[in-house]
């Protein structure tokens, strides 16, 4: 099935099931009104497609407005509309400017945007029993940006629950200044199918795609980052609430850990496995899911007023890839003592160099700059997507890693379980690298068969740099223990599908001694 007709497919079955899953409310749930589907005129006048349900009970309520998610519309959060109304929530859905039947074209969460969500608040204001004093805005991917971003520019929004989102479109694009080749290919596809993208759109992701005017993209990308409203947001107080998944291909994490360390407001992060928005998914269709809870309670304390200890609870929430849940005070409790592993020398036998103690020097092992290998992060959305419901992390047969394309390196294995937190940093020493180049690193738990299970990986890319000795690359962040008697392994090579790579065909990267990994433990 075409690219196309399978986006297609998967929208209308989840726009289908919400409204078959829409019904789902709690036993306890209060009575509410019959939702409404209304037309909301957005800034210039922009008509923005909408609907709305309320407690049925008499007086005023807090209110939540829900922006949809990118490529989707505000059937997206019928079921979910339903069970918080039921828990005493005037719920407000909208269809942004340029998706479906809206109006406008698409202004990926900038001004216009912005504007209409002051609309969205004004005629929730006036049209329903709102209290203006306790409104909310949350949303999943597009919808959580939209939301975490009005926070800073409309001081009526006193609590956020950005679910899947960023903070700052600039990393989401370009981490380890490395063009995100699929995640960004999709939301092209989407705009171009249920949307109407704005001619700034279209420029900006043609640029994008053709690697030319970095410089103007990312100060569009910039425009459209919370992260660059940091203070407006500080100073409006809005409580924020984060969750996003280890395995984000669109948004990774390290971008809201560094956010959030920054909010001054009352805050919560939380970590779950999974790629973007699959721990929201059975959410939306009406089912039990953890992120949703959260999203209840955050709103319940925030909004309702209800003295559920949302406030005292640890301000870092995560899942563990493979552990059960645990909670921090902060990033920095979270991020274990960084331990230096030095990349030795390739064994001629294996093909594979000591990961472990001190640096040593003294060697080289060139990679070929057009080749790809066994490694990889996965395909955006399906890889990580599977591997949270399976509980299992992407996988490959350490043996079949091509040496002659990729650089390998295994720890000893020690005799009691590792416990990864947080951010681990590969440091790369070159030789004679071309002035352009890019390598990808992956982070694997290796057993004892020689099956390898992801860990972390991220990409680093220099351009236009004659002279390039060394290359720094964070990894995305994550949370793992290492079982006693597996090895920790890194393997580097040049080509991961998940990116752009500004390698020339023909080339090679040198790795040399002097590299090591800095790997958070706890």
């Amino acid at each position: 099935m075409a690219p196309h007709r399978l986006f297609s497919v998967f929208s209308g079955l989840l726009l289908v099931l919400a409204v078959l899953t829409g019904t789902a409310t709690s036993a306890s749930a209060a009575p509410t009104t019959a939702l409404q589907a209304v037309e909301i005129s957005g800034a210039g006048g922009v008509a923005l497609k909408a609907n709305w349900i309320a407690p049925a009970a008499a007086g005023q309520h807090p209110a939540i407005v829900f922006p949809s998610s990118w490529g989707l519309n505000d059937v997206e959060y019928i079921a979910q509309a339903k069970i918080l109304a039921g828990r005493g929530f005037v719920v407000v859905s909208y269809t942004p400017r340029g998706w479906w039947l809206s109006g406008g074209t698409i202004d990926t969460a900038g001004p216009q945007d912005m504007a209409d969500l002051s609309k969205v608040l004004d005629w929730t204001i006036a049209n329903t029993p709102t209290d203006p004093a306790r409104i909310g805005a949350a949303g999943i991917s597009y919808g959580a940006g939209i939301s975490l971003l009005g926070s800073g520019t409309d001081k009526r929004i006193r609590a956020v629950a950005a679910l899947s989102g960023w903070s700052d479109l600039v990393y989401s694009l370009y981490s380890g200044s490395t063009r995100h080749r699929q995640s960004s290919g999709l939301l092209q596809l989407a705009a171009q199918l249920v949307g109407k993208p704005s001619p700034e759109l279209s420029t900006a992701l043609a640029d994008f795609n053709a690697n030319k005017n970095v410089g103007q993209v990312q100060a569009w990308a910039k425009a459209r980052s919370a992260a660059t409203y940091l203070d407006a947001i500080n100073a409006n107080q809005p409580a924020v609430l984060l969750a996003n998944g280890w395995g984000d291909s669109f948004f990774p994490p390290n971008q809201l850990t560094d956010f959030f360390g920054k909010l001054t407001t009352p805050k919560r992060l939380e970590l779950r496995p999974g790629d973007h928005a699959i721990a929201e998914l059975t959410g939306v269709l009406g089912l039990p899911n953890d992120a949703w809870q959260s999203l209840y309670e955050w709103f319940d304390h925030y909004l309702g007023g209800q003295p559920n200890g949302a406030e005292t609870e640890p301000a870092v929430q995560v899942k563990p890839l493979n552990a059960s849940a645990e909670g921090y005070a902060s990033w920095s409790a979270l991020s274990g003592t960084a331990r230096r592993y030095g990349l030795g020398k390739i064994r001629l036998l294996d093909g594979t160099g000591l990961l472990g103690g001190a640096t040593s020097t003294g060697w080289t092992k060139k990679l070929p700059a057009d080749k790809d290998t066994l490694a990889s992060g996965g395909v955006v959305l399906l890889t990580n997507g599977a591997a949270a419901i399976t509980g299992e992390q992407p996988s490959v047969w350490l043996p079949f890693v091509d040496r002659t394309r990729a650089g390998v390196w295994a720890a000893d294995r020690p005799s009691s379980a590792q416990h990864i937190r947080g951010v681990p940093k590969v440091h790369l020493e070159l030789t004679g690298a071309a002035a352009t180049g890019t390598v990808v690193a992956y982070l694997y738990d290796l057993d004892t068969l020689g099956t390898a299970k992801l860990i972390t990986h991220a990409p680093v890319s220099w351009l236009d740099a004659p002279g390039t000795t060394s290359v720094d690359v964070d990894l995305f962040a994550t949370a793992y223990d290492l079982p006693a008697g597996h090895s920790l392994t890194l393997v580097v090579d040049t080509v991961d599908p998940l990116y752009y790579d500004e390698n020339a065909a023909g080339g090679s990267v040198t790795v040399t001694g002097g590299s090591y990994v800095d790997v958070p433990l706890q």
